[in-house]
């Protein structure tokens, strides 16, 4: 049995009121509004940026040919607009952070900022 610990909708909003000292009813109003406005925004096409966690944006998939796997027949695949999510560097580091240590180690130096001038 997989022992891989997940969290659903029901453990979020339990953690959110314990957390916060919320009730479960007023956790689960903050998030369905927290997601409501990640979903509106970017049906709109627009994007949500959550510094540290990741950004959230429309793609477009253009539409292409395919085949289909059981008669070989060629068929049209229209093209969508799909939610896309990018995980931020805060994330990543989170998440593995041995990946992220080796990116920073081989970042060269940055250049200190130009100076300025005056007019």
């Amino acid at each position: 049995m997989d022992e891989t610990p997940r969290m659903n909708k029901t453990d979020l909003i339990e953690h959110l009121a314990a957390k916060h000292e919320l009730s479960k009813a007023e956790a689960g109003r903050v998030l369905e509004t927290l997601l409501d406005a990640i979903v509106t925004t970017v049906k709109k096409g627009g994007a949500v940026s959550i510094p540290g966690f990741g950004s959230f944006k429309q793609h477009a998939r253009a539409a292409r040919n395919g085949v289909n796997p059981s008669t070989g027949a060629k068929i049209k695949i229209a093209a969508a607009k799909l939610p896309k999510f990018a995980p931020g560097a805060g994330f990543k580091a989170a998440v593995d952070p041995k990946a992220a240590a080796k990116k920073a180690a081989a970042k060269p130096a940055a250049k200190p900022a130009a100076k300025a001038k005056k007019k």
